[in-house]
């Protein structure tokens, strides 16, 4: 009698499979952090190796991607916020900003620009033609520019405004005919010199609108360049009907083109903000609101349970009078919901019942129990919110 062969394992034709997915996987996220790693150095000499040959000049669409680092983008999005915030508080509209960026075309990708920073400029209007009519700006672009070269070794190249156009349907990120000129003006002085630019632009209330940034980058064709496909947009789609370009692009719309944009982050950056929002989720309370809606439900309920129990006999007398203060307590809890006004009458009432009339059973116990853990969350909560208030106002 032969023995009978061992049965291979179901999954062992799976393993492999599973193993080399896995490894794909794990390879892929190492390369796109090597490569986020990466855009915090720079090997000099291949920069000015790539800046002598300046290939941008016989290719109006070399530039692909813009890679904006997370100090940049905080900066940019905050600024823009203020000239929102700063023009509603005059009584007007939101007012456009203007800022520098500082960075380099990539090595390594040489498609690629690499924003490592951005700097405001004092510039608070609805055109920013006014940069050229204003001496206080162009000594402080100066300024700046003079320090940066001491202490970076990235260049200023690009700028970035706001458009805090009323929200509409279609984003307001788009080339206006002022932006095409002073974005013409720097790519004719810049570019030759191995130092190209780019420009950004945000739309600031749509971004508080959706939560999430809204901008894009763009160049602007050579005046003599003509695209080869007819209606071409600057996202490359091809659009046939006038209005709907102009209503997403400008009047402007085939004067300049669209580049992808995208966010890197070290891996030290990343370890550090995952530590931060998994192990620190009490952070939030700083900004977040309590809600006690729900625990004001359940401690209405509670004193109904408790007013029930009042109206049982259980061998002894009970005052109906109680029982009455108890449907009341309920009545206000469910009506205060998370509006001060009732939590303040809770309060009140809450000092009847634990009265000498008041029974002495588990219901009643946990009902005052849950009504003194609300108000303890209620004093805590303004005592945070008047914290708040007094460091950060």
């Amino acid at each position: 009698m032969t023995e009978p062969q061992q049965a291979a394992p179901i999954d062992s034709k799976m393993q492999p499979e599973e193993t080399s997915a896995t490894s794909t996987i794990t390879k892929s996220k190492t390369s796109m952090t090597n490569i986020a790693d990466a855009r915090y150095t720079c090997d000099m000499e291949k920069l000015q190796k790539l800046r002598t040959a300046v290939p941008w000049a016989k290719d109006p669409k070399f530039f692909k991607t813009v890679a904006i680092s997370p100090s940049a983008i905080m900066k940019i999005m905050m600024h823009c916020a203020s000239g929102v915030e700063k023009g509603i508080a005059k009584g007007g509209n939101p007012t456009e900003v203007m800022g520098l960026l500082l960075g380099r075309p990539d090595p390594d990708t040489p498609s690629t620009f690499v924003v490592t920073d951005a700097f405001a400029l004092p510039i608070e209007g609805f055109e920013t033609r006014v940069i050229a009519d204003d001496d206080t700006v162009t000594n402080h672009m100066i300024a700046l520019g003079e320090s940066l070269e001491r202490t970076r070794r990235e260049r200023f190249m690009g700028w970035y405004h706001s458009h805090p156009f009323d929200l509409g349907e279609h984003s307001h990120c788009f080339m206006s005919q002022t932006d095409i000129s002073t974005h013409l003006q720097w790519q004719r002085a810049e570019d030759p010199h191995g130092n190209p630019f780019v420009a950004i632009v945000v739309d600031p209330l749509r971004t508080a609108h959706l939560g999430t940034p809204e901008l894009k980058a763009f160049r602007a064709y050579p005046p003599e360049y003509m695209s080869p496909t007819a209606n071409e947009c600057p996202d490359g789609s091809v659009e046939t009907s006038e209005q709907v370009r102009l209503e997403h692009w400008g009047s402007c719309w085939n004067r300049y083109y669209e580049l992808n944009i995208e966010y890197y982050m070290s891996q030290t950056s990343r370890k550090i903000m995952e530590q931060l929002t998994q192990n620190y989720l009490w952070i939030r309370k700083l900004t977040q609101p309590a809600d006690n809606t729900s625990k004001l439900v359940a401690c209405a309920k509670q004193f109904k349970t408790a007013a029930n129990a009042s109206n049982t006999p259980t061998g002894g007398t009970t005052s109906r009078s109680t029982a009455n203060r108890a449907s009341t307590m309920a009545s206000l809890l469910e009506g205060g919901g998370s509006r001060g006004g009732g939590r303040t009458r809770g309060k009140s009432e809450a000092s009847l019942l634990a009265g000498p009339n008041t029974p002495r059973s588990k219901e009643w116990n946990k009902a005052v129990g849950m009504l003194d853990d609300l108000a303890s969350e209620q004093v805590c909560e303004n005592s945070l919110h008047a914290t708040k208030e007094h460091l950060f106002s």
